[in-house]
């Protein structure tokens, strides 16, 4: 085997990946809740596998923000804090207000995103989907809306903030069991944009953002 070459593991490296979705699947289903000691001895005899497996799969959900380390504390699952629910949501409002604002001059291939995301968060809530499942296409139109400005960095941004949200909206959707009122209010959103009401959508996406904030902020107990 060439040098270069030598340090490459599939087997292993798809083990630590079946390991973190696990641990995402218990977290965004509400067996492992906001600040559940994540410890390395007690996961690896669970999952049947290695501590240093384990360990890379805490580092990977750590990565999404799933995960908090601290020195001498280890890793728990993350608890969302009222500020910073508030602080990413008037940033997504930056974000994806810009998107809605370019809706009229933004490239089809752009539009038709948007209505493709949107089938497919409302189609995953008329068969029933997980939360994990749920929270990724709900996210994943939020973010399409961004691509409607044509700036890859801006996307990049808006990536990078929902998954600050990923952990806080499915403890949200698993309490409230509300992603049928959600999807109405996205589709909602879109026949604003398809019947040319920028203002009204822009108006209405505003209004969306902070009331998703004061909803996850309540539903969560947060102060």
């Amino acid at each position: 085997m060439p040098e270069a070459f030598a340090t490459l593991h599939l087997e292993h490296s798809s083990t630590v990946d079946r390991a973190a979705e696990e641990l995402r699947r218990a977290i965004f289903d509400g067996e492992l809740e906001s600040g559940t000691p994540l410890r390395e001895v007690a996961l690896a005899s669970s999952l049947g596998v290695s501590r240093p497996t384990v360990r890379e799969a805490l580092t990977v959900l750590v990565a999404e923000g799933l995960a908090t380390r601290e020195p001498h504390r280890g890793v728990s699952v993350s608890a969302p804090e009222a500020s910073s629910v508030r602080d990413v949501c008037a940033a997504r409002w930056v974000l994806e207000g810009a998107g809605v604002r370019r809706w009229r001059e933004a490239d089809e291939t752009h539009r038709q995103a948007v209505r493709t995301t949107l089938t497919a968060y409302t189609s995953a809530v008329r068969e029933g989907g997980s939360y994990q499942e749920l929270n990724e296409r709900h996210l994943a139109f939020h973010v399409s809306l961004v691509g409607l400005t044509g700036s890859p960095r801006l996307v990049a941004m808006a990536d990078e903030l929902v998954v600050e949200l990923k952990l806080a909206l499915a403890q949200v959707e698993r309490l409230r069991r509300n992603a049928h009122d959600e999807a109405d209010t996205h589709a909602a959103l879109v026949q604003l944009l398809e019947d040319d009401d920028i203002d009204g959508a822009s108006a209405f996406l505003e209004k969306h953002l902070e009331d998703a904030a004061a909803e996850i902020i309540e539903a969560l107990g947060l102060s």
